[in-house]
């Protein structure tokens, strides 16, 4: 029964069994109470307990319902409270809450440090979940989605796999970010800096990506070296190419691998002046050179090149060598197989 209701009842009672006790006696009773006495009417006399019940139930109502109240309110925050919980799990960024009901924070705490994975879209959640599980769906799914636009951007942290992965998205789908990416590096984590670097490598000419030889690696070289056709130079010339070479650590096997690429596109001189300076400032160079010096016939200057180093050393373009001698008609690509000259002769 709602509190009006049982006060408005319990009032009507009251009034009805007083002024039934009245109409049936009008007369006062005196009663000393602590030598006081007391002179009320008999209808008073009999509703008094009555009336003190209703006092002290109205008490006991309102007290309990007031408990009851601020109880509930407790409970309204900490539901506010879990729903953020939820958010910042979903989101991956877990965060501390302070929860009002003891209970609560004990089970709740978990989400402190937890990250929830949905596999999929979630129906009937408020307004705020369902905007962020929809947004984080559609980000796994491959979608970039403008995080400003939908006033996430101050969301995620900077390592966050959700913001990760969205960037990730956007690099296949925006032909400007990758570039940004390259400009700088420092404000993107490893892996969309490595995925805009392989990006860049397959999408930009030499001219394009000698700004950031810096922040190339060998593989994306590589990998733009090997795009390199005859209807497309992509800009390659010998000064870009001595632009990534004093940027990046290459190894035997690079110089060789690049050799191969530039012999097809360089013109000779050109080609051999640039592996010349190479292997002066780079030993690892050396078997390139030599390489491209047996490929253009230029066996004299081969062979003062192996007479000035040690006979341990470039054996397999010794061996050639001498064969070249007995059959000018033999190639190298024909005796030696160019991708295990970088590796070193077995002793017996």
């Amino acid at each position: 029964m709602r509190l009006g209701l049982y006060i408005f009842a319990t009032l009507v009672l009251i009034g009805i069994v007083g002024a039934f006790t009245y109409a049936m006696n009008p007369d006062n009773y005196i009663m000393e109470v602590m030598g006081i006495n007391l002179n009320f009417p008999i209808a008073l006399w009999v509703t008094l307990p009555m009336i003190l019940l209703f006092i002290f139930t109205v008490i006991h109502i309102f007290y309990y319902g007031l408990k009851n109240y601020f109880l509930l309110k407790k409970w309204e925050k900490d539901t506010n409270t879990l729903e953020d919980a939820l958010y910042w799990s979903l989101v991956n960024e877990p965060k501390k809450q302070k929860y009002s009901i003891e209970k609560m924070g004990n089970t709740a705490c978990i989400l402190e440090k937890a990250s929830l994975d949905l596999s999929d879209n979630v129906e009937n959640l408020n307004p705020r979940l369902s905007h962020v599980v929809n947004i984080i769906q559609k980000i796994k799914n491959g979608e970039y989605i403008d995080l400003k636009e939908e006033k996430l951007s101050k969301v995620f942290h900077a390592g966050n796999p959700i913001l990760i992965q969205n960037r990730l998205n956007r690099l296949e789908t925006d032909e400007k970010f990758p570039e940004d990416i390259m400009r700088a590096t420092s404000e993107y984590s490893p892996a969309v800096q490595a995925q805009a670097l392989e990006v860049f490598a397959r999408k930009s000419n030499f001219t394009q990506a000698k700004k950031y030889a810096k922040v190339f690696d060998v593989k994306n070289f590589l990998t733009m070296l090997k795009r390199v056709n005859s209807e497309d130079d992509l800009e390659m010339t010998s000064e870009v190419l001595a632009e990534f070479v004093q940027a990046l650590e290459l190894s035997c096997r690079d110089f060789v691998e690049m050799a191969l690429v530039t012999k097809k596109y360089l013109k000779p001189e050109e080609n051999l002046t640039l592996f010349r300076k190479f292997q002066d400032d780079n030993e690892k160079a050396q078997n390139a050179y030599l390489y491209l010096l047996f490929e253009y016939e230029l066996l004299e200057q081969a062979s003062r090149y192996l007479d000035e180093a040690d006979e341990n050393e470039f054996v397999k373009f010794r061996a050639f060598h001498e064969l070249k001698k007995l059959h000018s008609k033999y190639r190298l690509e024909d005796i030696v197989d160019i991708q295990s000259v970088c590796i070193p002769a077995r002793e017996f």
